[in-house]
């Protein structure tokens, strides 16, 4: 089984910053693709950023030049570094792994979820 464990969520003002963090613990034998999607209340749930295995990183256009998205060397921690936040930013973020599992399999998984609140 793998937990995915995240941090870093709060409430901050407009034009402030946070870093959420995504911790994988458990037993794998790899994690190919790491990102963070976020749903704000009454709307669907979209990718704000992806990283590859080979370190591809793509971004949601709303967040380009604002946000970061990075990784530890172990590639098993993902964070996510947020930069000049709106209100518009307000949502739910989730962080989601693709594992390769003890049994050779690929499987999604997703974290609990932290809020992020920006005032204006």
């Amino acid at each position: 089984q793998v937990q995915l464990v995240e941090s870093g969520g709060g409430l901050v003002q407009a034009g402030g910053s946070l870093r959420l963090s995504c911790a994988a613990s458990g037993s794998f034998l790899s994690i190919n693709d790491m990102a963070w999607y976020r749903q704000a209340p009454g709307k669907q749930r979209e990718l704000v950023a992806s990283i590859t295995n080979t370190g591809r990183i793509n971004y949601a256009d709303s967040v380009k030049g604002r946000f970061t998205i990075s990784r530890n060397n172990a590639k098993t921690t993902v964070y996510l570094q947020m930069n000049s936040l709106e209100p518009e930013d307000t949502a739910v973020y989730y962080c989601n792994d693709r594992v390769l599992t003890t049994r050779m399999s690929l499987v999604n998984y997703w974290g609990q979820g932290t809020q992020v609140t920006v005032s204006s």
